[in-house]
């Protein structure tokens, strides 16, 4: 029995070697034998692995264009409405992405990256930025400083530099050419996450926020997320087709709600930016918004889309020629007028000294002008943005304060007197609560005239703990005054 035993227990072996073997020849005909007969192998993978290769190579082309940017400086403590002016502000830390479009060292980034920056610093990526795991654990970065060259807040755009040569830089692709669906990537350093890179499409070419709005944005449902603030947005050739800005989200990250400010909107804002410091804007002198079918039923507009002009300045080329309130827009310069963001690009694009050509709808009748643009004044915008976080602070007040001199009084229009200081910003710590707003300007203290900064801190610092304070500012073209009592010690 014993015997038998073992005999069956080598029979079992020798069975299950057999079935091994079996399995084993008919897995090898399975795979080999449709070959022999002619029939092509599945190699269904294969285009995945392009895709692969392609992603790759893509990102081996961008990433090194594409910086993190250290800000250290004043911000707001506590988010606001979009264009609140009285936020409070403190020291802060951020960090933005950025992507060099000149390889002379200009880097674009978002506006709101760089707001209320004293120190800018750019980590440049290594030559070796190419995606791989030895990269991304690579310690090995440049950081080098920079000096912001010019900001507007209207579009959020800014253009800074670092002393550097032959950065690798990144071309802007034609806007006009992007179609909805188009594979794109996102890039930049979200939660602080140097050199990421997310993939999604294009879920929109063109955006609207806001009806009456001049920006157009492209929505994108690749994940952007804090910190890819001012990165770029490419396509598959690795051109910029945008520039990262923000999201809609009730969580605070990611919902597939990502946009971007538009390719052609950043040439033109780059250009300028860069040569005057801010956006050169010329125009006719005349307000736009965008029509509603009950817009235009209530003024009995000759059509219910388009742009119709709500406003025509006193004195302004508009007015001269002959442009009402009410009129509606057909064409500018021969380019249909359909909708007031490519009307308001239009005028983006137009030089001092030139002329427009409008044609509009009155009624029942057609009209045509032809119109000189002008340069208007400055705004308030490029006055506070000259205000150093340090040397223009006001601490007794928490103002940030700029001195009223010649080239001062010629940016600020409305100026009752050519001397004073503008309140640039508000910010965190002042030994009392002053309700003064970003724009005011502080003309006297106590009576006495404040000419500098350096005479508004003196003044403060000689009064005694509990003393009556009155200043006189002006506030939309109105003086009034300000009173409160400096607090005890």
């Amino acid at each position: 029995m014993v015997e038998s035993s073992s005999r069956l227990i080598i029979s079992r072996r020798l069975a299950m070697q057999l079935v091994r073997a079996l399995c084993g020849s008919a897995l090898f005909l399975l795979v080999h034998l449709p070959a022999a007969h002619g029939q092509a192998p599945d190699h269904s993978s294969d285009e995945l692995r392009k895709l692969n290769q392609s992603v790759n190579a893509l990102i081996k082309k961008v990433s090194p264009s594409v910086v993190q940017i250290l800000v250290t400086g004043y911000g707001p403590l506590e988010e606001g409405e979009r264009g609140n002016t009285n936020a409070v502000i403190g020291r802060q830390r951020a960090i933005g992405s950025g992507f060099v479009i000149d390889p002379s060292g200009y880097i674009v980034t978002n506006a709101h990256v760089v707001n209320g920056a004293q120190k800018v610093q750019v980590v440049v990526p290594s030559a070796e930025a190419d995606g791989s795991l030895d990269a991304a654990l690579s310690t090995r970065t440049t950081i080098i400083p920079a000096r912001i060259v010019g900001v507007s807040r209207e579009i959020d755009l800014a253009v800074i530099k670092v002393d550097a040569e032959k950065l690798p830089a990144l071309a802007l692709a034609v806007y006009r050419k992007l179609g909805q669906g188009e594979i794109v990537f996102a890039f930049g350093s979200p939660g602080g996450l140097r050199n990421t890179v997310t993939m999604g499409v294009v879920s929109a070419v063109a955006r609207q926020t806001e009806p009456d709005s001049p920006m157009i944005y492209i929505q994108t449902d690749a994940p952007i997320n804090p910190g890819n603030s001012g990165g770029p947005l490419v396509n598959v050739n690795g051109e910029v087709v945008g520039v990262n800005t923000f999201i809609l989200t009730q969580s605070g990250g990611n919902e597939g709600l990502g946009f971007a400010i538009p390719s052609n909107v950043v040439n033109v804002a780059y250009r300028q930016l860069r040569k005057f410091g801010h956006l050169h804007r010329a125009e006719i002198g005349i307000g736009i918004q965008t029509i509603t079918p009950s817009m235009a039923a209530a003024l009995s507009l000759p059509r219910t889309y388009g742009v119709v002009v709500s406003d025509v300045l006193p004195g302004s080329p508009a007015e001269a020629a002959g442009v009402r309130i009410g009129d509606v827009l057909a064409a500018v310069d021969g380019k249909s007028a359909d909708n007031l963001p490519l009307v308001a690009f239009h005028f983006y694009l137009l030089e001092t000294g030139d002329k427009v050509h409008l044609d509009i709808f009155r009624g029942k009748d057609r009209l045509a002008f032809d119109v000189p643009v002008m340069e208007p004044p400055r705004d308030m915008d490029q006055i506070t943005a000259l205000a150093d976080p340090e040397k223009n602070l006001v601490p007794m007040l928490g103002i940030l304060g700029v001195e009223i001199d010649k080239k001062i009084a010629s940016m600020a229009a409305d100026l009752r007197d050519p001397y004073g200081i503008i309140v640039a910003a508000r910010s965190a710590g002042a030994s009392v609560e002053v309700p003064l707003n970003a724009g005011d300007v502080i003309r006297t203290l106590n009576g006495q005239p404040m000419t500098t900064l350096d005479r508004l801190r003196s003044a403060l610092k000689a009064l005694s703990p509990g003393a009556p304070v009155a200043l006189q500012i002006q506030r939309d073209q109105k003086l009034l005054f300000i009173s409160f009592t400096l607090d005890q010690p």
